[in-house]
């Protein structure tokens, strides 16, 4: 592949000894530095399989981590080599297809994007072989997940086959990036305050034998409450500590007077109810003009969020 060089592949490793060594035969034709991150796996890693591979580096965590910080691991020793451009990351139970690994990274090679990762749901057959509840709750989170991290035109965030530049990654703090199953979007939400262009591309997932480590029970929970959490770090950065535009100012007044039309519309009829009275037709009038009003403020607000979404270099 051309850029092989300048390509680095992380691939964070967690009882999945069946499908590594097929994973790693598979990514060094696109990439002559690897690093597989053992994150303190259960299943022995077959090192001696892989030792047959010279471009390939093992790292092991003194402690599980989880998958973000394994993947935060690999980065860090790959922004070390001068050489790697772009990082690839690719996880080792082999549900990824590795052929797209040049369309992944030819965008930021070109100077056309930032972050290019992979969209399962764009594939209409490949979105038929997906287990339903998985289907269920990409397509969930993935509308959450626009209106957090800001980037309204990507979907399928919780895919973890992407590719992204060390430049973008340099300028990103890490801490602030999930060690779980957020690790993901947590990192596009942060690309978010660089403006970086992220460009989606269409690609199956591969459904085998494979277990998947995610929880079904938590998993919904945990990712609404770092969902909420991002979204108001970015609509305070975004609105008010970076800039404050034409978006803050619909904010600014239409939250409180939708917000304060429901509560003064409810406690008036409340108060009207209890005491078997009548409300006047003024009091129902400024109840309903606030919460219209308001309303159609923040519906402005998000307007303005969407058209505001950071654009690659050929949009």
């Amino acid at each position: 592949m051309k850029n092989k060089e300048n390509t680095g592949i992380v691939i964070p490793y967690f009882n999945a000894k069946d499908h590594i060594v097929s994973v790693v035969k598979k990514a060094v034709e696109y990439s002559s530095h690897i690093v597989i991150v053992n994150d303190c796996s259960l299943d022995k890693l077959p090192v001696k399989e892989l030792s047959g591979f010279s471009n390939v580096t093992i790292i092991k965590t003194q402690k599980n981590i989880g998958v973000g910080g394994a993947t935060k691991l690999g980065f860090e020793f790959l922004e070390k080599i001068k050489q790697v451009r772009v990082i690839v990351k690719l996880d080792a139970d082999d549900q990824m297809d590795t052929s797209f690994i040049p369309e992944l990274v030819k965008p930021i090679f070109n100077n056309r994007a930032d972050f290019v990762k992979g969209n399962r749901f764009r594939d209409y057959k490949a979105l038929n072989k997906m287990p339903k509840l998985r289907r269920f709750g990409n397509l969930f989170l993935s509308f959450l997940s626009k209106v957090a991290t800001g980037y309204w035109h990507c979907f399928d965030f919780n895919n973890g086959f992407f590719a992204i530049s060390t430049k973008s990654l340099k300028q990103i703090n890490k801490l602030s990036l999930a060690n779980n199953y957020f690790f993901e979007t947590s990192l596009i939400g942060e690309l978010y305050f660089q403006r970086a262009g992220i460009k989606e591309i269409a690609m199956p997932a591969i459904y085998g034998d494979e277990k998947s480590n995610m929880s079904l029970v938590r998993m919904p929970f945990l990712f609404s409450i770092n969902l909420f959490k991002k979204f108001i770090k970015r609509i305070l950065k975004a609105y008010f500590i970076y800039d404050f535009n034409i978006g803050t100012i619909y904010l600014l007044f239409g939250l409180p007077m939708f917000i304060g039309g429901i509560i003064y519309g409810a406690y008036k009829w409340w108060y009207f109810l209890n005491n078997n009275l009548l409300a006047p037709l003024g009091t129902i009038m400024i109840s309903s003009l606030l919460i219209i009003l308001g309303f159609q403020l923040v519906l402005q607000a998000i307007q303005f969020d969407i058209m505001n979404t950071p654009k690659t270099n050929n949009e």
